[in-house]
């Protein structure tokens, strides 16, 4: 049955959406959300575990996953923000920072990496 159930899915994920019915759509996002890269985010937000966001601007979040969708825009909470800053003149070692965020809104298009902590 498990067997058929997954040969069905990838015949479906062989078509092109405009020829699919809206249940097969919904099947197909399912399981991309289960078996995809996305379930990390599933993962993350069903266990309400910490993730660790490499973002474009060179800095990192950790931070809980609230909500997501498949552009990787999430809702995040109990956030870290961390970050190195260098000194203007360029001689020296950087300085570590962070920063507390309680709620935040992050555009998919600006993550780069997410790993579970």
């Amino acid at each position: 049955m498990a067997n058929l159930v997954l040969q069905f899915i990838r015949d479906l994920l062989n078509k092109p959406k405009s020829e699919l019915t809206e249940y097969e759509v919904s099947l197909v996002e399912e399981h991309e959300l289960t078996a995809g890269p996305l379930s990390l985010l599933q993962t993350a937000t069903r266990t309400h575990t910490q993730v660790l966001i490499s973002c474009r601007n060179n800095r990192k979040l950790l931070a809980r996953v609230k909500a997501f969708d498949r552009h990787c825009n999430m809702v995040l909470e109990n956030v870290k923000e961390m970050w190195t800053e260098k000194p203007k003149g360029g001689n020296g070692k950087g300085v570590n920072k962070d920063r507390f965020i309680s709620k935040m809104f992050l555009r998919g298009d600006s993550v780069i990496l997410v790993l579970l902590s």
